[in-house]
């Protein structure tokens, strides 16, 4: 199998960064460095090689470079050399004008027809402190992570989510007003036809990562297992898809009312949940520790980009941010023993390069720090001499 390398990576006037070019030659690459220091801003730009909005999700206007007088740069770049199964590639990204709207990209210097051009080629998944809270928060979170994970392997995903969310936000803005049922039909039609699809996706996708995470069982990791919790995905469980969209555009027009009176649908795929169980205790991750929350993300991060792997017949570029924070040693040594086992390079952040000693000998490690990359030894707080 053949991993995703990215060698280069320049940035222009991006979030902290003035002006770096940094290049990357071994399969595990860490970053070290204060808080504030410009870590997590790396691995957010390297995120942003692949279409959608990076592992913020930020706004375009957030990304370009503030500088101490308060003044915003008008325009920000991130460009990497990225070495694929079919060879190196260039690949480009940012806003050529102040309040653009869309970020252009370049693939090999010229504008690439679709970003599905880029998506077939590279890949990334991550792991954020953010999503920390993911099983404490709200089912949108989770709702939004599982799609992420669905549209990295099928990209025809995101269309679906798309549609089946503007016609709904369309239905909701009619019950509020004088409505046409014949409209509302058109637009129930399709929810049905798209809100089926979403389901079906997501059902799809959360039965090959549970294959995937049962086959990825390594010793201080718990096997984790994936439900989605939505009644459409129980009703394609039960019966084919033809009669889940039939039952939901039944159900949709006889909630018009109660819609009507409460600002949304009631029912549909956009009430899905995701939970993830800690199987051999049976136990919803809501409910395990901090630590075995995180043992358990970890654990569908990697399942994940097996998933992607096996998919496309490269494996992802893995991101993983502040990793280590709330794993004990044994852990840690299990993830970093997974990591050097995957056929992927992995980008890991952290505050003390001490943590990551066990890497010693795969990778490379750097210290961030004033916008600038300086080599470091792993275990030691000095830089080495820049090979930057």
């Amino acid at each position: 199998m053949a991993p995703l390398r990215l060698d280069r990576l320049t940035l222009t006037c991006f979030r902290s960064y003035q002006d770096l070019t940094a290049r990357f030659t071994a399969p595990v690459v860490v970053l070290v460095g204060q808080n504030g220091a410009g870590k997590t801003n790396l691995l957010e730009a390297i995120s942003l090689l692949t279409p959608g909005r990076g592992l913020r999700g930020a706004r375009l206007a957030e990304l370009a470079r503030r500088e101490p007088d308060g003044s915003v740069a008008p325009t920000w770049a991130v460009a990497g050399r990225v070495t694929g199964p079919e060879g190196p590639l260039e690949l480009g990204t940012g806003v050529e004008e102040a309040g653009a709207t869309r970020r252009a990209f370049l693939l090999d210097g010229a504008a690439p027809r679709s970003q599905a051009e880029i998506a077939a080629r590279v890949a990334a998944v991550w792991l954020t402190p953010q999503m920390d809270r993911l099983f404490l928060d709200g089912a949108a979170g989770r709702r939004r992570f599982l799609d992420r994970l669905v549209w990295a392997i099928e990209p025809a995903h995101a269309r679906e989510v798309a549609a089946y969310e503007t016609a709904l936000a369309e239905r909701n803005r009619l019950l509020a007003g004088r409505a046409d049922p014949a409209w509302l039909d058109g637009l129930e039609d399709a929810m049905a036809r798209h809100g089926i699809a979403v389901a079906a996706a997501r059902r799809e996708l959360v039965a090959r990562l549970n294959r995937a995470l049962a086959a990825r069982v390594v010793g201080a990791f718990p096997a984790a297992r994936a439900e989605v919790v939505c009644d459409w995905v129980a009703a394609l469980e039960a019966g084919p898809a033809l009669a889940a969209e039939d039952a939901l555009r039944l159900r949709l027009r006889e909630g018009r009312t109660t819609d009507a009176a409460s600002g949304s649908a009631r029912i549909g795929p956009h009430r899905a949940d995701l939970a993830l169980i800690h199987a051999p205790k049976n136990l919803p991750a809501a409910l395990c520790s901090t630590g075995e929350q995180k043992v358990l993300l970890v654990s569908v991060v990697l399942g994940h980009a097996a998933l992607i792997a096996e998919a496309r017949g490269f494996a992802p570029i893995l991101l993983l941010d502040e990793v280590a924070a709330h794993l004990d040693a044994p852990r840690r040594e299990a993830l970093f023993a997974a990591l050097a086992g995957l056929p992927a390079q992995a980008f890991l952040t952290g505050t003390d390069a001490r943590v990551f000693a066990p890497l010693a000998g795969g990778s490379e490690a750097f210290r961030v720090e004033g916008g600038m990359l300086d080599p470091i030894g792993l275990g030691s707080a000095h830089p080495v001499p820049s090979r930057v």
